[in-house]
């Protein structure tokens, strides 16, 4: 759905003193419905466009759904009356057993883009739930977790035409891009990003290395846990929570990974430093 995601907007623009009107492209933000045998659990806003992916993660990750193997089919749905009208803005996914989804499990607000745990039961189950991956022996350059932000930036096409979008990509040990997912919302690109991965059956993920384009809070600890992601790196920093979820579940976190620096707040035994004199 490529129109969909940037909508043109004619702006006042002021360059070297001189106010004109131009066309300017935004990132597209709707809502989407997000259902389980009918039943809606979520509504988040989003960038249109991987849709399915973004169903599919957010259901697994927040323990909606065991295994993508549980899912018969994803198919969008024709829209009822209310505040979440428009095509291709309604998501179903029908399980094999069709088994009801827990109440406890369900969404009591909505996601907005730029949070993704807001309005679940308990912080404590999802905490509980999530496995250590505290085993995984991968490591990981230092270079090249450094060059990982510019080919990042490399790919994202949508923010290059809009500046106004987060991105998550999953690489692997080595610096390889396997997928790069945008979207307004943070933990929606992280939740693309798995959602392709079960999609294709490639969870779990161990081995892997996590790089978002902005901070680092809990839910994003969190779904990367959930994925068995062991290394995370972002360009902004962490939060107090998210290192203390990396540390009790052996996760590494690298936050300000910029040019030629980076700080590393837990699993720092992951990264291969390079070898040089003490500091004085």
């Amino acid at each position: 759905m490529p129109s969909r995601v940037v909508a043109r907007r004619t702006v006042l623009r002021l360059r070297d003193g001189q106010a004109r009107p131009c066309s300017d492209q935004l990132a597209a933000e709707e809502p989407l419905e997000i259902r389980v045998n009918g039943e809606a659990v979520s509504v988040t806003m989003r960038t249109p466009g991987d849709d399915f992916d973004l169903a599919l993660g957010f259901c697994l990750t927040e323990g909606i759904l065991a295994s993508p193997d549980d899912v018969a089919t994803i198919r969008y749905c024709a829209t009822r009356p209310g505040p979440y009208t428009g095509q291709f803005n309604v998501v179903d996914l029908e399980t094999r057993a069709g088994q009801p989804v827990a109440a406890a499990l369900k969404r009591n607000v909505y996601t907005a883009s730029s949070c993704g745990l807001c309005g679940t039961a308990s912080i404590a189950a999802v905490r509980k739930r999530a496995p250590s991956v505290a085993d995984d022996p991968v490591r990981v350059d230092a270079a090249t977790l450094l060059a990982l932000p510019a080919r990042l930036r490399e790919a994202q096409a949508l923010f290059e035409r809009t500046g106004g979008l987060h991105a998550a990509a999953l690489f692997t040990a080595g610096g390889e891009l396997r997928i790069l997912r945008e979207d307004v919302g943070r933990h929606n690109a992280v939740d693309k990003v798995i959602g392709w991965a079960a999609a294709n059956r490639a969870l779990p993920l161990c081995g892997h290395v996590l790089m978002v384009s902005g901070r680092v809070a809990f839910e994003i600890a969190q779904k990367a846990l959930i994925a068995r992601i062991p290394m995370i790196a972002a360009v902004s920093a962490p939060s107090s929570l998210a290192v203390e979820l990396a540390e009790e579940a052996g996760m590494t976190l690298a936050g300000f990974v910029r040019g030629a620096s980076l700080n590393l707040y837990a699993g720092a035994g992951r990264v291969l430093l390079p070898q040089g004199p003490p500091p004085a």
